[in-house]
């Protein structure tokens, strides 16, 4: 069994800040690349930020110069740090893993439940 579990979302007003988890636990072999996703009504789920092994990142259009994606590779726990929140970037987070497990040969897509992050004033 493989779960991602994120942390962190809540209620902030325009201009905040807010951090989010998201860790990965069980018969982990390797994590490959990490990512941030968000959904909002209405919407498709978007790519927010990714992360690959090695440290390359990128991040949607809107978000560049306001997010920061991050990785502890030994604690299996990428962090998506959000900066001058605008009301536009109410969702709910997801967190995605693609990884292989201890007993499969190959890689696959794992996500989390979701986080909700509200910006209003």
């Amino acid at each position: 069994q493989v779960q991602l579990v994120e942390s962190g979302g809540g209620l902030v007003q325009p201009g905040g800040s807010l951090r989010l988890s998201c860790v990965a636990s069980g018969s982990i072999f390797r994590i490959n690349s990490m990512g941030w996703y968000r959904q909002a009504p209405g919407n498709q789920r978007e790519l927010v930020a990714g992360i690959t092994g090695g440290g390359s990142t990128n991040y949607a259009d809107s978000v560049k110069g306001r997010f920061t994606i991050s990785r502890d590779n030994a604690k299996n726990t990428a962090y998506l740090q959000m900066n001058s929140l605008e009301p536009e970037d109410t969702a709910v987070y997801y967190c995605n893993a693609r990884l292989k497990r201890i007993d499969s040969v190959y890689y696959s897509d794992y996500w989390g439940q979701g986080t909700q992050v509200t910006v209003s004033s």
